[in-house]
């Protein structure tokens, strides 16, 4: 008798995980979505007004530095090279993001050399900060105040809404400074769009006679899932629980759309670094697809925002607050039967595409070899 497996939420988790289960096992899967479409926050879909691919719900640019990933997304549909260049309105300049050789030399108005810059920065680091115990500490210890204060500060009390001393300092250690004049944003060997749009790849992955996907159904404590051998659930974690102990912390985003004839800004994405300036970055989708020729544009100007129970959860705050939170929520957890927790939501982690993917393929694995040899099934993908 083959299993019947049910899988909540249609993003890149949820599509992965069913597209494994029914090509390596025999079963078949139902996938429910409270919204109306597949893809999650990965969503795309053609303007109609200008036919440019629109990111619906923001940007997103596939990167990996692993091959079996980029093989795995590419088997679907492919990925043409794409180069992100992210460039930062600071004061009344314009500079080239993540920091490096041209921004240094350009803001401080100097010639620098890759050995000089690197001298030059370490007179501007806080060198009184031993251990950084938050986001600010980090940034003064790395760069500086005025590489600081210029890039980060506003930018970042923006986007998260609160102190840049009130966030973690591990924030920050994600953003490189470079003493080159490389400006590509993203390190990873592996960096594309698909030609057809990230939905489209969710698509195929689940184009399969074993997989039925039901949209507009949101799952809830009443939902009879009774029949099913096993449940995989990708929302937010404090949502299956109905916010039992309190909601956790997310920013949300909120797009204001405009349209213009040519182009509009010339790059695909401008930070806003300055605080005066309310939103934080805006986007013009044509730039992503660089082979397609359009005469109209559409670009987004966004703003960060806390999240309320209509809005639609975008990044994890995991301030001391949120993580005490969620350990409740992973005990709670534990005592379920037959159900399992996958993905950024539900694990409340931030998580790039490629990691989403990689997570979700080894928990396919895990879970099949554990079924296969009547072990318990995984419940979290990750050990806190």
């Amino acid at each position: 008798m083959s299993n019947h497996y049910l899988i909540i939420g249609a993003g890149f988790s949820g599509c992965v995980l069913a597209h494994q289960l029914t090509s390596k096992t025999d079963c078949t899967v139902d996938i429910w979505d409270e919204r109306s479409h597949t893809g999650g926050n990965c969503h795309t879909q053609r303007d109609a007004a200008t036919g440019v691919m629109v990111h619906e719900y923001g940007p997103h640019i596939f990167n990996t530095d692993k091959k079996e990933i980029w093989d795995f997304v590419n088997s679907f549909v492919e990925f043409r090279p794409y180069i992100h260049r992210v460039k930062a309105k600071s004061g009344d300049k314009i500079y080239s993001l993540p920091v490096n050789l041209h921004t240094i030399n350009q803001f401080f108005n100097r010639h620098f050399t890759p050995a000089e810059a690197k001298a030059f920065l370490e007179t501007l680091a806080d060198n009184s900060i031993t251990e950084p115990g938050n986001f600010e500490e980090q940034a003064l210890k790395f760069i500086g105040k005025e590489l600081y204060k210029a890039f980060f500060y506003g930018y970042t009390k923006k986007q998260w809404g609160c102190e840049p001393s009130a966030l973690p300092a591990s924030i920050l250690k994600r953003i490189p400074v470079r003493y080159n004049y490389d400006d590509n944003y993203h390190n990873n060997i592996y960096t594309g769009i698909p030609v057809d749009g990230y939905t489209v790849v969710m698509e195929k992955m689940v184009a399969h006679p074993n997989i039925t996907i039901t949209l507009n159904k949101k799952y809830d404590s009443l939902a009879d899932i009774s029949r099913y051998n096993h449940v995989f659930y990708t929302g937010p974690i404090d949502a299956f629980f109905e916010y039992e102990f309190g909601r956790l912390g997310y920013r949300t985003v909120v797009f204001e759309k405009g349209y213009a004839a040519g182009d509009f800004q010339g790059t695909t994405q401008m930070n806003y670094c300055d605080a005066d300036i309310p939103y934080t970055r805006i986007t013009e989708h044509k730039h992503f697809t660089p082979w397609e020729q359009h005469d109209k544009t559409i670009y987004f100007t966004e703003y960060s925002k806390e999240t309320t129970e209509t809005d639609v959860p975008y990044y994890p705050k995991r301030l001391a607050a949120d993580l005490e939170l969620l350990k409740k929520y992973r005990a709670k957890a534990e005592k379920q039967d037959k159900v399992s927790f996958l993905g950024r939501l539900a694990t409340y982690r931030y998580m790039d595409m490629h990691h989403v993917i990689g997570e979700a393929l080894q928990f396919a694995a895990q879970f099949i070899i554990a079924a296969q040899n009547n072990q318990p099934a995984p419940l979290f993908p990750n050990a806190e």
